[in-house]
């Protein structure tokens, strides 16, 4: 027997002649556990997908932060304006540049109370 390990190591020579062509690598590391070779390989696709689509999730989630930034800026600009443009001399101003005809109160408004 010690006769016939000697000579399978002659045949595929020495260690450290497979280590550096590649064949002690592919036949040890790969062949023998290809199993956990192919688990390694699926868990990193899986990985860097997972990487790609959070980094993919970031710009959307700052794209959006900007956005609502902005319409908030833009609602806060058109509220001022309304109250504005609401006041009552704003109002009158508006109504008499227009020409429509409509005239400002001169008395207080009263309360119509019809009992039944």
């Amino acid at each position: 027997m010690a006769e016939s390990r000697k000579k399978n190591d002659r045949k595929s020579g020495s260690v450290m002649g497979r280590l550096i062509s590649g064949t002690y690598i592919s036949e040890t590391l790969v062949l023998k556990n290809i199993r956990y070779v192919l688990l390694v390989v699926i868990l990193s696709i899986i990985y860097i997908s997972n990487r790609f689509q959070a980094e993919r999730v970031d710009r959307e989630i700052g794209k959006m932060e900007q956005e609502v930034n902005d319409l908030r800026a833009e609602a806060l600009s058109v509220s001022a304006e309304m109250m504005t443009l609401s006041r009552q001399s704003e109002v009158y101003r508006m109504v008499k540049a227009r020409g429509i005809g409509l005239q400002e109160l001169k008395d207080p408004p009263y309360r119509i109370v019809v009992s039944e």
